[in-house]
């Protein structure tokens, strides 16, 4: 029995009569997580996480937000929904569907090292597991988190030694509050972009406990500036906004900084292959922990690695989605745009 449709609209459950991160506005929307590619502007009626709820409302405005905790079941239509820990940002769900003693899981994002703050990965058993593979193919293999960590602080302090500024380019929602501990380590200055810092601000009003971090303004003083660290979204690349910062010298954290060639083609002075998503043996990991026997393998390479659990006995999927990859999110309609230095 399938739980789950791939419509126009996105993955529709029509037992329960709502869907999973839809492309478009639908009546009731279950999301698993807020960066823009999944949550989407419009809905009536939106379920999520408790510590997504805060992200979706500086996202997407005021809505009608309903919220649930880990593992507590929800019903729609007599079908059983759930949300557990997918480990990619902050307040990122799994969604658990049970009905007619059918379950599938959809995963949204997910990657399976515990970076601390996003809550750790859990496996969640299943007859249908609907999977990312973003980083997908063999050559993605994460290094540990704490040895990308000391890249980035041995890089901030031979930049403080030669009198630079140190502009790491980050996702404002979930690689910039992940990265904030270790620069905090070697520069208790932190200065932020201006979407970085309303993302920032939301979560401490949330409650979350994050280091202290000022927002760049025209007036900021230049020598506040140098020496210290400042995290930006990637569309601040090349900008004008960067002219304030020299002399400077930029360092991107991406999975994508995994490939030779993305840091010079990007023109960056150093590359951290710090990525939220899983890698290669981290989706495989995922998958197997299931038990899953179907697996629809979606955004990213999904060729590739439905056909690898094919040949590894499963029952592997290509379905081909409107989620983007690692890709920084892009501003949704009728909602300020959070890239702006002056949002």
């Amino acid at each position: 029995m399938a739980l789950i449709d791939f419509t126009e609209n996105g993955m529709y459950c029509r037992a329960g009569d709502f869907y999973i991160d839809p492309w478009r506005p639908v009546d009731r929307a279950v999301i698993t997580h807020g960066h823009s590619d999944h949550a989407r502007w419009g809905s009536k009626a939106y379920l999520c996480h408790i510590h997504t709820k805060p992200i979706l409302e500086i996202r997407l405005g005021p809505g009608q937000y309903d919220t649930v905790d880990w593992g507590v079941p929800v019903y729609m239509n007599g079908v059983r929904i759930s949300l557990h820990p997918a480990g990619h940002i902050i307040g990122s769900a799994q969604v658990r569907i049970e009905h007619e003693g059918e379950v599938w899981v959809v995963s949204g994002d997910y990657k399976t090292e515990n970076d601390g703050i996003s809550g750790a990965f859990e496996p969640v058993r299943c007859h249908t597991f609907i999977s990312e593979c973003t980083f997908g193919l063999p050559l993605y293999k994460w290094k540990p988190q704490e040895d990308i960590y000391d890249d980035i602080r041995n890089w901030i302090r031979s930049n403080q030694s030669a009198g630079k500024t140190s502009v790491l380019f980050a996702y404002s929602l979930g690689k910039a509050q992940r990265i904030l501990r270790p620069v905090a380590d070697v520069c208790p200055t932190i200065l932020t972009h201006g979407a970085v810092y309303n993302v920032h601000t939301a979560l401490e009003r949330a409650g979350w406990d994050l280091p202290a971090v000022q927002r760049v303004m025209p007036d900021t003083p230049k020598d506040l500036l140098k020496g210290n660290v400042v995290i930006a979204p990637s569309s601040a690349e090349g900008s004008p906004w960067m002219k304030k910062f020299a002399p400077y010298a930029t360092g991107i954290c991406s999975g994508w900084m995994q490939v030779r060639g993305n840091r010079r083609r990007r023109n960056a002075d150093a590359g951290f292959a710090l990525s939220d998503h899983a890698d290669w043996q981290g989706l495989l990991d995922a998958v197997k922990a299931t038990g899953a026997e179907r697996v629809y393998a979606t955004h990213g390479f999904q060729a590739a690695f439905s056909r690898y659990l094919t040949e590894i006995g499963l029952d592997g999927r290509e379905v081909k989605t409107e989620f983007g990859g690692e890709e920084e999110e892009q501003p949704t309609p009728g909602v300020p745009d959070l890239d702006e230095e002056t949002a």
